[in-house]
């Protein structure tokens, strides 16, 4: 695991936390934090120094994008269960050819997808399974944002890198929701568009997913939303729901809480689900739902039960290929 911003923030705590894993290094080429925060925990200098260690069974991979094929390769070649951020790789063909070479190997090829375990997409998810909404017509899911300014990370902002791009960077986390829920859409149409200006990659995407009996999912995300729109719409027969905000643990991790404080995962009532049903008059019957606790742990969860115990992890090769069909084309 590197020891950057999103080791530190959504790898490094959780699995401190966990149990059934012990925290044993990170790679960090320069700034050497990690056992500042983590005392005991070694500090590679390289990926190739880390694998080289045999105490250590699971590699998280959450380098920049262009780098998860290779280094997940390398992992795996050298016997390590691998955790990759997404995306997983560019190509459907670099995820077949993982997939295959962990099974080879007899090692598991995990793909991190965080999203699953929001506070707005579980209450999503709870009020779509209820059937309460009756048949499904529409479904808007929105990851938005404004940052108007070229970003410093190359790998992000230049076309010359693979999966680079606001498709690849907020996609995964969208079509991973919709695939969870809806499963493999029956065809689907893609819009991407860079309205930044100097932008050299795409900012904006817009992926509309068909699916049987008529549903229609749309997945939104820009970096020029001022004033962002509900992360969570869903249309049915019967009513309908909506959401203005997809969790709390992204900022509250940032500001240092730990996944063992206080109102971790807890939304604020201003971020309470509004779900509207139609009752048998035509009239409407509004109410204001909280959102269960949002919680990462619960994918390292997951990982460990799957490395352990070898129960089926819940985001399939199966998820993440249909994803990538999307992202690649």
């Amino acid at each position: 695991m590197a020891y950057g911003m999103s080791g530190k923030v959504f790898h490094a705590p959780f699995i401190d936390l966990h149990e059934g894993f012990n925290f044993m290094a990170v790679t960090e080429r320069s700034k050497k934090q990690a056992a500042q925060d983590y005392p005991g925990v070694a500090s590679y200098d390289s990926i190739e120094q880390l694998i080289a260690d045999d105490t250590i069974d699971l590699v998280i991979i959450n380098t920049p994008n262009y780098t998860h094929y290779h280094y997940a390769k390398k992992c795996l070649l050298a016997g390590k269960h691998i955790l990759v951020e997404k995306p997983f790789t560019a190509t459907v063909a670099q995820a077949n050819e993982l997939f295959a070479l962990a099974k080879e190997v007899g090692k598991h090829a995990l793909v991190y997808q965080n999203r699953r375990f929001d506070s707005g997409f579980k209450i999503t998810k709870e009020i779509i399974e209820s059937g309460k909404l009756g048949k499904l017509t529409e479904v808007h899911f929105r990851f938005d944002r404004y940052r108007n300014e070229i970003g410093p990370k190359g790998f992000k902002e230049d076309p010359s890198f693979e999966a680079s791009g606001l498709s690849y960077d907020l996609g995964p986390h969208l079509i991973d929701q919709a695939i969870a829920l809806f499963g493999k859409p029956e065809k689907f149409y893609k819009i991407l568009a860079s309205n930044r200006e100097n932008s050299k990659v795409d900012d904006y995407f817009f992926i509309h997913l068909a699916y049987p009996n008529q549903l229609n999912v749309y997945l939104t995300a820009t970096l020029l939303a001022a004033d962002i729109p509900p992360a969570f719409v869903v249309n049915g027969a019967l009513g309908a729901f909506s959401k203005n905000h997809g969790d709390v643990q992204e900022a509250q991790l940032l500001k240092g809480m730990k996944p063992t404080d206080d109102g971790y995962g807890l939304e604020i009532a201003e971020d309470a689900g509004k779900l509207t049903l139609v009752n048998s008059g035509g009239g409407r019957e509004v109410s204001l739902l909280t959102s269960p606790l949002g919680n990462y742990g619960e994918l390292f969860e997951a990982v460990y039960q799957t490395i352990a115990n070898d129960q089926p992890y819940p985001i399939s090769p199966e998820d993440i290929i249909a994803q990538l069909e999307i992202l690649e084309s």
